[in-house]
């Protein structure tokens, strides 16, 4: 059992283990290209490839249908800033003391959280970067900087070589207009873009496309994070568009809503053409995903509306631990290794696994040991087995935002291991056991049906609450 404070003292190690380890079939031929497309607030069911009937997602269908999708692939948080703490490691955040999204220094002391992310923490771009890639962040971040955080390391800190995120982050940033928490932030300092909420994917994949054409140019691989801050509300689409999605659905939010996925797939297209134009899609794995499940406050129940984006099947939304706030779509595609237009419904997979999944086929090494494993295998359609089940925390009392629908807030702890999954408050009350084999919905609890798995499951809840540092709040 590994506790947090022993956890970095592993890393010598484990930098040295990965340096010994055999390197993957990639550093035989020349080191792929990554480009890793983090949508905000998109709900398993927003893409038309993953069940959205309303309105199609043409460049996202189109990925799909060249590479592989999962079904089985979560985020490691409910929210922002601990789900892309998780995917820019490979490690829990709750290691780095970020379990919910950061905010004000005093919001952030109230809840026993960071400021921001340390710069010491292993961050794939600065692993990345060591073994010779050029790498970028152009979008949302959220890891630190803003509102009254002005201290946070830049994003060149953690081995990006260029930047340009929004309000929530330091550097050159894009601001939207007329938007308080972008003015707070113009008054930090840096190189700052005011534009419509609208423009700002067009503007982050015209930065992508051109890092792109110039890593060719200098024959050096690339990596960049295409993060925007679409889908995340408020939805503020072009003039006109909205109206244009009146025959698709009466509800004024979805409409909105539907206008900035058009737009957005739009703009992805752009991005996943220059791979094609370039010349190197056989030497580029493209993955989609999204941080959390699609938005829930408590406003658009007020207005007697349901609230935009779609979770399918899945129970819960953003800020839940029930699948619609943690279960993501997801897409690879690697043209001539990842088989095209196939789907795995068995792989269970997570955020904290694509850090090592890009340092194995780079070749890179990894400055510190991951909590996640390679997910490769998963993405070439063979066997992938979990070494360890996937956990969670997020809820009270370490958060502060919950779902607008109180039926969807969910116990603050949460574990799935193979087919099942607990979840269950800290102090051990609302216990329920799911097998999401046979009910994907979760809709029937097996606590008490299932004794010895509830008691199996707690203990690796138990340990895994030690090992990350937060074993002070498990009671149960």
């Amino acid at each position: 059992m590994i506790k947090r404070r022993d956890f970095l003292k592993k890393s010598i190690l484990a930098g040295a283990a990965a340096a010994a380890a055999p390197m993957s079939f990639a550093l035989k031929e020349k080191k792929p290209n990554i480009l890793f497309v983090f949508i905000d607030d998109m709900g398993f069911a927003d893409p038309s490839c993953f069940g959205n009937y309303k309105i199609k997602t043409p460049n996202i269908d189109r990925l799909a249908s060249e590479g592989t999708k999962l079904t089985n692939f979560y985020v490691n948080s409910p929210i922002c800033s601990p789900s892309r703490v998780a995917v820019m490691t490979g490690q829990y955040p709750q290691r780095w003391k970020i379990h919910s999204y950061l905010n004000s220094r005093k919001i952030n002391k109230k809840r026993s959280m960071a400021n921001y992310l340390t710069a010491k923490a292993p961050v794939t771009a600065g692993e990345l970067k060591r073994a010779g890639y050029k790498t970028a962040h152009f979008g949302k971040w959220h890891v630190g900087g803003g509102r009254d955080v002005d201290d946070a390391p830049l994003p060149q800190k953690y081995g990006f070589d260029e930047s340009l995120v929004s309000f929530e982050g330091l550097g050159e940033r894009l601001l939207f207009e007329d938007h308080g928490l972008s003015r707070q932030s113009a008054k930090l300092g840096g190189k700052t873009t005011e534009i419509p909420k609208h423009n700002t994917t067009e503007n982050y994949v015209n930065r992508s496309l051109k890092f792109m054409e110039e890593s060719v140019e200098a024959d050096r691989p690339f990596y960049i994070e295409l993060f925007p801050n679409d889908v995340h509300d408020w939805h503020l689409p072009k003039e006109g568009e909205a109206e244009k999605m009146k025959s698709v659905t009466q509800n004024p939010w979805q409409q909105a809503f539907f206008a900035v996925l058009k737009e957005m797939d739009k703009q992805l297209g752009r991005a996943f053409d220059k791979v094609k134009q370039l010349g190197i899609e056989d030497n580029t794995l493209i993955v989609f995903t999204s941080d959390n499940g699609p938005t829930d406050w408590r406003r658009y129940y007020r207005d007697g509306w349901n609230p935009p984006g779609s979770t399918g099947e899945f129970y819960g939304r953003k800020w839940s631990l029930y699948e619609g706030g943690i279960r993501m779509p997801f897409i690879a595609k690697w043209q001539g290794k990842i088989p095209a237009g196939t789907i795995n419904s068995e792989a269970i997979c997570a955020g904290i696994d694509l850090s090592p999944t890009f340092l194995n086929i780079t070749g890179a090494k990894a400055s510190s040991e991951k909590d996640g494993q390679d997910m490769m295998p998963a993405l070439l359609g063979k066997k992938f087995q979990r070494k360890k089940p996937i956990c969670w925390q997020y809820g009270k009392p370490f958060a502060t935002l919950m779902p607008g629908n109180k039926e969807f807030i969910s116990p603050s702890f949460a574990v799935r291991d193979g087919k099942w999954k607990l979840l269950i408050n800290p102090d051990g009350s609302d216990t329920e056991l799911f097998d999401l084999q046979s009910d994907i919905k979760e809709t029937t609890n097996l606590a008490a049906q299932k004794p010895e798995k509830v008691k199996q499951l707690k203990a690796e809840l138990k340990r895994w609450a030690e090992e990350v540092g937060i074993d002070e709040a498990v009671k149960f």
